[in-house]
């Protein structure tokens, strides 16, 4: 709720609302000229109405989390045609400012080619108000000049919204480098702990267990028979070897890549959805292919959320089952219908299954997003 009322108070959305508030104060209070095809006014309550409607529509456009749902465009080209409809009604000047605020719009919900025939559209419809319906003298001057107005106002949205995505993709690609470096760090550590374990078990384990078989030796001596130092020291001898073998058994134990760093780091760079990670801990990855696996499923259901979901929340939970890894990702999105996998779920899946393992999408009950992978456990 705070994230969408933060998008709905930018600087650039509160102008816009200023500016629907002046055209409307004038529009109702100014008073307005009559077209020639009509005989007498519109009565006020109507076209504030129509106005209060366009600005229903514009609200609903601002708030979208989803630049990209074909709902919006629809509801950009019904503002349009509000605008059209009062400027059919009551003749004042500043009505064609909401044309402006519309061709922002544009800039956002198509790519530059489409947004440039709608805007051209738009403004061969005010040609024909200002001249068919009002009778202005200097039509093609008036239109050219708001035209000019509206491509200034797209251009400057859509640059602003370039820079906008090239400063979300690099910080998704900072946080991919974080993670991947957390990730190298603890295959670094996970190396050094095995090494560690078979030198201690090598090297230590096998001189200790001829110091033994050495002070046995010496304790079968009749000379020595009996020595209390002689069996401390075949003592000492036998608990440190039992201390080595345990230290080596929980170095092993403990073999495997945590894999949390990693995950966490993947996150940054979202606002939306927040990342709730749980990992047991005992789900520990045996090798690098497994561990790249899941960190890059994660980062493709981070992904998705945060593009198709309208998600705010993402649970992450990693366990060790019988049978191997167990990762469930799921968000609490609202989408309907059936999940049809695009291009990351489906290299999501390709990666799962080159290391033995697998990948099933499904919903919520609320509608949300839920991915269940699974890995068998390194050998």
């Amino acid at each position: 709720m705070r994230e969408h009322l933060k998008q709905l108070l930018t600087p650039l959305n509160l102008a816009g609302y200023i500016t629907w508030a002046a055209i409307g104060w004038e529009l109702v209070y100014g008073g307005s000229g009559v077209p020639d095809w009509m005989s007498s006014a519109p009565p006020d309550w109507l076209l504030g109405a129509l106005h209060l409607a366009w600005f229903g529509l514009f609200l609903a456009v601002v708030g979208s989390q989803d630049h990209e749902s074909p709902r919006l465009r629809v509801l950009i080209v019904a503002q349009y045609l509000l605008v059209f409809a009062l400027m059919a009604m009551a003749r004042n000047s500043s009505l064609p400012i909401l044309l402006i605020l519309c061709a922002v719009q544009v800039a956002h919900a198509w790519a530059p080619r489409g947004a440039a025939i709608v805007i051209v559209l738009a403004n061969i419809g005010l040609y024909a108000v200002y001249d068919g319906l009002w009778g202005t003298r200097s039509a093609l001057p008036a239109t050219l000049m708001v035209g000019c107005f509206q491509v200034f106002a797209a251009s400057a949205a859509w640059f602003g919204l370039s820079a906008e995505r090239a400063r979300d993709a690099l910080a998704v690609a900072n946080a991919d480098l974080l993670a991947t470096r957390s990730l190298l760090a603890e295959t670094a550590r996970d190396g050094e702990r095995l090494r560690l374990s078979r030198e201690l078990h090598d090297v230590a384990g096998h001189k200790l267990t001829a110091l033994k078989l050495n002070m046995a030796a010496l304790a079968r001596d009749p000379r020595l028979a009996g020595d209390a130092q002689v069996q401390l020291c075949s003592r000492l001898a036998d608990e440190l070897l039992t201390d080595i073998r345990d230290v080596v058994q929980q170095m092993r134990h403990s073999d495997g890549m945590d894999l949390g760093p990693a995950l966490e780091s993947l996150a940054t760079p979202f606002p939306r959805p927040r990342m709730h990670l749980q990992i047991d801990g005992d789900a520990r990855v045996g090798s690098v292919a497994q561990a790249e696996a899941l960190l890059r499923a994660v980062q493709e259901g981070l992904t998705n959320s945060a593009r198709h979901s309208q998600a705010n929340n993402l649970w992450v939970v990693l366990r060790r089952e019988a049978d191997g890894l167990h990762l469930d990702i799921r968000d609490d999105g609202r989408g309907r219908g059936r999940l049809e996998p695009g291009n990351g779920l489906r290299g999501m899946r390709e990666r799962l299954v080159a290391v033995g393992g697998g990948l099933e999408l499904g919903r919520t009950d609320t509608g949300g997003v839920h991915l269940q992978a699974w890995l068998p456990v390194s050998a």
